[in-house]
């Protein structure tokens, strides 16, 4: 681990609370407004800072920070990145910037919206650089009050209350299997350490990694951690969650879940390296539900008639497609997951986004109510079509260099799941384009209004940058690749080469298939 003398992680989870603050102190709503948006525009500009200090060539955490908080546990606040959660920390601001400005008319409460918006990206910012895992166990805990409030009191459907209450429900219910698998990880290195003493305990990351687990163990650390994230994600069938959400729930708040790839960073992070043996073992039990995932949540997404419902089983169906590259097991399958999961925040996060201003126009993003839309909003339309190629794969956009190394990881891993992505492109392109047409071109729907507003200068602004980011990363991909490079070989080494599957692994190298 390297070690920093400036704590600028640190400061990327404190800043928003410092900022919370402030927010909760001041008076004047327009003067909370304004320092909520200075925050999130410091915070993006402090995780760009991390992302300039990273050393892509190292393979150790660094920006590593460190200090007792629990003694009697052995439980540090121990903050560090990688190469895998790097890119992630200037992901969350950004998208956090966005969904500030998207909610920028809020009336109602509004000092609470942006405390409560800083205080989740805080725990954000804690949950992709946390080393400890107790202490990402509280942060990942942390993001559901923030979560509840927004969903409940912001929400614009008459069933948001049940939505925000759904969604904790699934989320308290994913952290007892996660809980679980701590303790477990916590109490072998005890055991390999001396006996089951409280002094011989680690939740540290690092060191965890390096404590062997063994084979009976491991199957059920890796279950735990998979039940756990597979909820975040949301993995088919723990995913009725997130269209109730995304139908109920803020467009911006819904952005921020759909954008922000948390269960997948943890099954990244935590599932596969600390059970290396069994995920090896049942790759292809997660490459499994990753292609059910993606095949199912496509099939639904055909039939559906509103916009945000749409665009939430997209990402269901998106992240299907994630977990095969990721169980592919091999650089193509892995880079490809990471570089998607950069382009994820820019392209699902501004979709919604975009849902959230044709609500705040219309009154509904049902089919039945619009068609048309594009003589009425030419540029939204524009932004639209842009934002829903580049989540097809076009060429010139992130997606197609993602697409293309998943595509190319799942083949040579697993024919059938290769197959399988293909399919599941396919299926994208026909409900995508299938309720675009329908959506936005066509009569004009009699009921809307012929002077319906276009976007506005700060609407332009918020979907933009997404789209100029998408552009870069679409030709550009290597500005990504190698920050990952060295992470990613470190984690299919160690996951590869274990003892007792080594000779199988290299089999399977030779012949293309799973061991």
């Amino acid at each position: 681990m390297i070690e920093t003398d400036f704590p600028i992680l640190s400061g990327l989870v404190a800043w928003p609370l410092l900022a919370a603050l402030s927010v909760a102190v001041c008076r004047h709503a327009q003067l909370a407004k304004m320092l909520a948006l200075t925050a999130a525009s410091i915070e993006l500009l402090l995780s760009i800072a991390a992302v300039q200090q990273f050393n892509p060539a190292n393979e150790a955490f660094q920006l590593v920070e460190s200090y007792l908080w629990i003694p009697t546990l052995n439980i540090r606040f121990l903050l560090g990145i990688d190469g895998i959660a790097v890119l992630l920390l200037p992901a969350t601001a950004l998208l956090m910037l966005m969904a500030i400005g998207t909610a920028w008319r809020t009336q109602t409460l509004t000092r609470l919206h942006w405390v409560l918006l800083l205080l989740l990206e805080s725990c954000m910012m804690g949950v992709f650089s946390a080393l400890d895992m107790v202490l990402f166990f509280f942060f990942w805990q942390l993001t559901l009050p923030p979560l509840f409030f927004l969903l409940g009191l912001w929400g614009i459907g008459p069933m948001r209350r049940s939505a925000a209450t759904k969604h904790t429900f699934f989320m308290l219910f994913s952290s007892m299997p996660l809980l679980l698998a701590i303790a477990l990880l916590a109490i072998n290195h005890a055991s390999g350490a001396g006996g089951v003493d409280s002094r011989h305990l680690s939740f540290n990351l690092p060191v965890l990694l390096e404590t062997p687990l063994p084979e009976p163990l491991q199957p059920a650390v890796f279950f735990l951690l998979l039940l756990a994230f597979a909820v975040k994600v949301p993995l088919v069938p723990f995913h009725t969650w997130l269209p109730t959400v995304a139908l109920e729930g803020p467009a911006h708040i819904t952005a921020l879940l759909t954008g922000l790839t948390l269960g997948i960073f943890g099954v990244i992070r935590f599932a596969l390296p600390l059970a290396p043996s069994a995920a090896v073992e049942y790759s292809w039990l997660l490459g499994l539900l990753g292609a059910i995932s993606l095949a199912y949540a496509a099939l639904i997404a055909l039939h559906q008639t509103n916009l945000r419902v749409l665009l939430a089983y997209a990402c269901i169906s998106q992240a299907g497609l994630i977990l095969i590259g990721i169980a592919s097991l091999n650089m193509q399958g892995i880079q490809g997951a990471l570089l998607q999961m950069v382009n994820f925040p820019l392209v699902a996060g501004s979709l919604m986004m975009i849902a959230g201003f044709l609500h705040q126009r219309i009154a509904s993003t049902e089919l039945a109510h619009i068609g048309g839309l594009a003589k009425l909003m030419p540029q939204l339309t524009r932004c639209y079509l842009l934002l829903a190629f580049a989540s097809l794969g076009m060429p010139g956009a992130g997606g197609f260099p993602a697409g293309l190394l998943l595509l190319i990881g799942s083949l040579m891993a697993h024919p059938s799941l290769g197959i399988m992505s293909l399919v599941g492109v396919v299926l994208s392109a026909a409900y995508l384009l299938t309720f675009t047409r329908r959506f936005f071109f066509g009569p004009v729907n009699k009921t809307l209004s012929k002077h319906i507003q276009d976007l506005l200068v700060r609407e332009k602004y918020i979907l933009c940058i997404p789209l100029l980011l998408l552009l870069w990363l679409g030709f550009f991909p290597n500005s990504v690749l190698k920050v990952n490079q060295k992470t990613a070989e470190v984690w299919l080494t160690r996951l590869l080469m274990q003892p007792k599957l080594e000779g199988e692994v290299a089999d399977s190298r030779q012949t293309g298939q799973w061991p």
